[in-house]
């Protein structure tokens, strides 16, 4: 009889019609059924790997697909209440509750009544206008969709992309809470090269995820082109680097993606790098609080892909950040060579037949060494970690220089996130940030004119920042920056109203040889006090980073939208935008809930806020705007869109003072504005 695999190669090879093929899969699928191993797993995984072979048009693999979740649940329908729940939720380890019996397990099974499916030309919820399919995955078909409510708000954007997922996902609750929770926790994930999911919905029986819109083709069309040969080093490197990014940004905060593969980066229009499929990740550092939380094996579904799959993971065995150096070693294989370091055999196989892969031509020594060891199939012989990875195989990740990103930034792309700007990832996190290159000050030396009979006269008194930095901080209520030139002395920053700035500049005139003092200094209300406490100790050390109203114009009326220029220090920086209101609140402009995106490359700039997210209106006066960038996020977990000023500031220093035992204060950067808002005159 014709197994699946011979149905789908007899249809590329002969060209037979779509009704005589689609029978043809039915009868195989007849056949596959009576056999010991079948699984719904096992059947998606062959359709895969011939996808991978040789591809079928899209609405082909969507036909077989679907008839492989059709006959499953048929078969499904045809056992006992135990064999059903066993089959589905076994793997799961916690199905059921200890105790219970089969009877009462069973119950928490409900199959579909029906096995509605969504298609192009659908809408979802009222919402979302199904346009285009742009994939088939292992959990469900991906849509480019038309989002009514961002068209009907006049959204330039109003398209995303919408995974619906499929029938053997939809017909277990206990895969859907497992798959709510992980989506949860991956949109924490606000990552330049991670795809940004927005929310875990159902329309019915339909259940379906929605997430950022790509204009693009996944990296496994690149390589699956039938004249691609490999890339050399240099054209590998960035795209290795997205991909590691990704993944380790993932690591450091407890998820492994378990099925990373080539179909799962995107490489979008604008040369950005973007890591998929993050909603079906597991976290390998459940919280105590968590223990009791649905497990949910992504090979129990069909959604682990067995020939990127390490050894621990086709053996079941518990997530560990090394599966997915194993599927990264894996895919740079593939992208230096145009092949599958085991001609796309699982690991398992491939360690039990003695395989070894060849090391690619013209690849580097160091190279070839860091990518051998993450194709080990033993997690201990193993690259330790995607970061090492990064370090040892990209040869400019040692390099004593910050370098300027390789990805290029289209304005499209800037204009994707709520706030405006999407950031690039810099080469790793386990290198230390280093530390910034002051030049030293260069004094003219002072020779003076020395009659024969009179005694030598003593050299002037040269003024340093040092015999500086005390006075500025003592100056109650004020953020403050000085630099020197010669004896000449200049300050920017913001002092109390009540103190003043021509008292300022009398204090300062005063310091030993300080020749003359210019001043570009702000009087600031009272109000601002608490503010200006928090972060004039960062201000005063650090001041490389930069931010300035649109057209540096600090006067805005009601209605005006509210657009600041930013840009980042000389360092790979985290970077945070809070607006201080009058009325004792603080909204957080950079990250919030629409835009966790604020990762940036050394001396970047961009604009923030161009398309009107912020918009002047009540209560009206002097207000402030602080930019903080940060070696680490400022914070671990997202915080409200907007919270009272004292909460904030009282994290905020808290934070501070960790980051600045760890990093160093001349490590954190702040700049800020004042503003003043007026209503509109009528």
């Amino acid at each position: 009889m014709t197994s699946l695999a011979q149905a789908i190669r007899t249809f590329q090879s002969n060209g037979t019609s779509r009704e005589e093929f689609l029978a043809l899969v039915d009868r195989a699928l007849s056949h596959e059924s009576s056999r010991e191993d079948a699984t719904t797993a096992r059947l998606i995984a062959v359709l895969h790997e011939e996808q991978a072979r040789t591809p079928l048009p899209s609405d082909m693999f969507a036909a077989v697909r679907k008839r492989i979740e059709h006959a499953s649940l048929a078969s499904y329908g045809a056992v006992s209440d135990e064999t059903r729940m066993q089959t589905f939720a076994a793997d799961f380890g916690k199905a059921a509750a200890s105790g219970s019996s089969p009877s009462s397990a069973s119950r928490d099974f409900v199959m579909p009544q029906n096995d509605q499916t969504k298609e192009v030309g659908d809408t979802l919820n009222g919402r979302f206008v199904l346009e285009e399919c742009l994939g088939i995955g292992g959990m469900g078909t991906v849509y480019k969709a038309l989002d009514l409510r961002k068209l009907e708000a006049s959204d330039r954007r109003p398209y995303i992309a919408i995974k619906v997922l499929n029938l053997q996902f939809r017909g277990n609750p206990k895969s859907l809470i497992a798959l709510q929770r992980e989506a949860k926790k991956a949109q924490a994930l606000g990552h330049r090269n991670i795809v940004t999911v927005y929310d875990f919905d159902r329309d019915g029986p339909v259940v379906y995820l929605t997430m950022e819109y790509l204009a693009g083709q996944p990296l496994s069309r690149v390589l699956r082109a039938p004249d691609f040969k490999g890339m050399d080093y240099d054209r590998a490197l960035p795209i290795f680097r997205g991909m590691a990014n990704a993944l380790a940004y993932a690591h450091e905060r407890g998820f492994v993606h378990c099925d990373f593969k080539p179909a799962n980066v995107f490489l979008t229009d604008t040369n950005e790098i973007k890591v998929i499929d993050f909603g079906i990740a597991r976290v390998f550092q459940r919280p105590e609080e968590e223990s009791d939380a649905t497990v949910f094996d992504p090979g129990s579904l069909g959604a682990m892909t067995p020939t990127y799959a390490s050894v621990e993971m086709l053996e079941h065995r518990e997530p560990d950040p090394r599966d997915d150096v194993y599927a990264l070693g894996c895919t740079t294989y593939e992208l230096l060579t145009g092949r599958h370091p085991f001609d796309r055999v699982p690991a398992n196989q491939a360690r039990s037949a003695g395989s070894r892969p060849v090391r690619p031509a013209g690849l580097g020594a160091r190279q070839w060494r860091a990518l051998r060891m993450a194709l080990s199939f033993d997690r201990e012989t193993r690259m330790p970690s995607v970061a090492r990875f990064l370090a040892e195989f990209d040869v400019s990740a040692r390099s004593p220089t910050w370098r300027r990103p390789v990805m290029a930034v289209s304005a499209a792309a800037l204009a994707a996130a709520a706030a405006g700007v999407y950031y690039y990832a810099a080469a790793h996190r386990d290198v230390k940030t280093e530390q910034a290159a002051v030049k030293p000050e260069v004094i003219p030396e002072v020779i003076p004119e020395v009659k024969p009979d009179t005694k030598p006269v003593q050299p002037l008194a040269v003024p340093t920042l040092a015999a500086i930095s005390p006075v500025l901080a003592s100056v109650p209520c004020a953020a403050l920056a000085a630099s020197l030139q010669g004896s000449s002395l200049s300050v920017q920053g913001f002092v109390d109203r009540a103190y003043g700035v021509q008292k300022l500049r009398d204090t300062l005139s005063r310091v030993a040889g300080v020749s003359s003092v210019e001043m570009h200094v702000q009087d600031v209300d009272a109000d601002k006090c608490a503010v200006l406490a928090a972060v004039a100790p960062n201000y005063s050390a650090n001041h490389t980073a930069s931010l300035q109203t649109k057209d540096r114009v600090t006067q805005l009326t009601e209605g005006q939208p509210l657009v600041v220029d930013i840009k980042s220090p000389p360092y790979e920086t985290w970077i945070n935008i809070d607006y201080f209101q009058l009325d004792g609140s603080v909204v957080h402009l950079l990250p919030n809930t629409r835009a966790k995106d604020n990762q940036a490359p050394p001396d970047y700039t961009a604009s923030i806020g161009q398309s009107g997210d912020w918009i002047v209106g009540k209560p009206f006066g002097a207000e402030m705007i602080v930019m903080l960038a940060t070696p680490a996020p400022l914070f671990d977990t997202p915080r409200p869109d907007s919270e009272a000023r004292a909460d904030y500031l009282r994290a905020l220093g808290a934070r501070l003072h960790e980051l600045e035992l760890k990093y160093g204060r001349d490590k954190i950067a702040v700049d800020l504005v004042q503003i003043d808002t007026h209503a509109r005159k009528h």
